[in-house]
């Protein structure tokens, strides 16, 4: 969902797991699907582990573990390794989640992210680990992500990180185009380059 990034403040849902790969965040069986309709692909984010084999909920999985809620996903280290499937990123981003905090993300994924509107946020090892602490000590704390500044500050202990975003996507996120949105927007300005080269 095309929503415009400035500062998102919101509780967090904590998975603490490393190298949670595509395959876990959306199975493959899901692939055969082409629609982007985002109810669909979030219902079955982390599918196998958030639902058991007859179809009911697993209790014992975050998503479904009401103290857990909100717009910011905090994960353990190497999220979205494996296939590059973009599935994943529709998956995440059909859920509501509009934030990824890892201490690492694979490149392919980390991309498809931010091409479906969805900020991957890379922090420190020791600040992901203070991260999951204050989640677990208080379901409630809050977590600060300031795009314009590119600033991450866990507000239970008011410890801040900075963030990288590459230029041209920190520009599309914060007004919410994709890359066609983009070129559309430069449209007299790619016809006037045209029209010197001639």
């Amino acid at each position: 969902m095309k929503q415009k990034f400035d500062i998102i403040t919101s509780t967090c849902v904590p998975l603490p797991l490393e190298n949670v790969d595509t395959d876990q965040i959306i199975p493959a069986r899901f692939l055969k699907a082409t629609t982007k309709e985002e109810k669909f692909f979030g219902e079955n984010l982390f599918r196998d582990w958030r639902y058991n084999p007859d179809g009911s909920l697993n209790p014992d999985f975050v998503l479904n573990n009401p103290k857990y809620k909100g717009e910011i996903l905090v994960a353990g280290k190497n999220f979205g390794s494996g296939s590059s499937r973009e599935h994943a990123a529709w998956a995440i981003a059909g859920y509501g989640f509009r934030v990824v905090i890892s201490s690492f993300f694979a490149d392919i994924h980390k991309n498809n992210e931010l091409n479906n509107f969805v900020l991957p946020v890379v922090v420190s090892e020791e600040f992901l680990a203070e991260l999951f602490a204050s989640i677990n000590q208080d379901p409630a704390t809050e977590v600060e992500v300031n795009v314009p500044e590119q600033t991450v500050t866990n507000k239970a202990t008011g410890r801040q990180e900075h963030f990288e975003l590459n230029g041209y996507k920190k520009y599309c996120l914060m007004n919410a185009l994709d890359d066609i949105d983009f070129l559309l927007e430069n449209k007299d300005k790619i016809e006037a380059w045209e029209q010197k080269s001639v």
